[in-house]
């Protein structure tokens, strides 16, 4: 196009397989568009403003603009037709809810880091299938983020405070913590979570409350990962008989997850080994036998062998990388 003005138009359209209209008509500037007459029924600027006031009233705010436009006649008024009324909210913008909607406040991201077993818990509940339709069995689960150790685990028949203030309640004596441990809590907003036994015990223990957001489902990664490790075990049967039966395979299930399960997340120890600390005594040792296996064949080693290492911090939304996105900002 740049060069039909050097060599003429027919030339470049002929080169370009065009035809000289049509490059004619893309060098023509565009003619402004004209501006629509308003017409002579319209509104002044003073008679929107009446429509506008009487939509925003609290009579007519929760009313839509064909009732109102009703209304108003019933009481011989007549302001303009519902096309109208819908023609001078569009002008505006409120072609929407009139009334002041509440907003909740926007969910501060759950931070949490732990460096060591007790200081963060994780739980959740989840449902299993009975036999008997519409009947579930409901497995209340505490886990150590740190050492995937689950610290305390319940088998009710429905969700409730109180059993998951029981369970709390156990699951601190059992690990022998005082009221300074410093312990973070964290959960979902189920009702459970948040109902007032609950509430009182952790208050009483001096344990410090965490909630996932609602509707973000990696807020809770923890327990949702156990879970899954339940239900994809080959035994788990998908559904249970009576309450025993269930009870049963809960018992053997958390016997094997904590003291059998090498867990991929703390370099395939058991969590029992890394919750009661005996992590660094199993790697030495580990690694001892890997040294071995290199003496007697060094030709299958190439770089190593280093046996993983436990991970030093543990986190729910890392806060370290948080506080680098902060200061980078700054």
């Amino acid at each position: 196009m740049e060069l039909a003005p050097q060599y003429g138009v027919q030339l470049v359209a002929e080169a370009m397989g065009l035809s000289a209209a049509t490059i004619s008509r893309r060098l023509r500037p565009p003619e402004p568009k004209s501006k629509r007459p308003s017409p002579h029924s319209a509104l002044s600027s003073a008679e929107e403003q009446v429509i506008l006031d009487v939509l925003h009233s609290e009579r007519f705010v929760d009313v839509a603009p064909a009732e109102v436009v009703a209304m108003l006649l019933d009481e011989g008024r007549y302001l303009g037709s519902k096309r109208t009324f819908y023609r001078v909210l569009a002008k505006h913008q409120e072609v929407k809810e009139r009334r002041n909607q509440l907003r909740h406040p926007k969910r501060e991201v759950p931070r949490l880091l732990a460096t060591g077993p007790n200081q963060v818990w994780s739980w959740d509940i989840t449902k299993l299938k009975s036999r008997v339709p519409y009947e579930y069995f409901y497995l209340y689960v505490i886990l150590d983020i740190y050492s995937r150790y689950v610290v305390g685990w319940l088998l009710g028949r429905r969700e409730s405070g109180e059993l998951a203030q029981k369970l709390v309640e156990h699951a601190y004596e059992t690990q022998g913590l005082t009221k300074d441990a410093g312990l973070f809590l964290h959960s979902d907003l189920g009702q459970p979570m948040k109902a007032k036994p609950l509430i009182a015990l952790t208050a009483k223990l001096g344990v410090t409350h965490s909630y996932s957001r609602a509707r973000v489902s990696d807020d809770n990664p923890f327990s949702e990962s156990q879970f899954k490790t339940l239900k994809y075990r080959p035994e788990f049967p998908g559904t249970f008989g009576v309450y025993e039966d269930c009870l049963g395979h809960c018992q053997n299930y958390f016997g094997w997850y904590n003291h059998e399960h090498r867990h991929s997340g703390i370099a395939f120890l058991t969590p029992e080994m890394v919750h009661y600390g005996r992590a660094a005594e199993v790697i030495e040792q580990r690694q001892r036998v890997l040294e071995e296996a290199r003496r007697l064949h060094p030709e299958r080693f190439i770089r190593g062998p280093i046996h993983p290492s436990l991970p030093q911090e543990v986190w729910i939304n890392n806060p370290t990388r948080a506080a680098q996105t902060i200061v980078r900002a700054a």
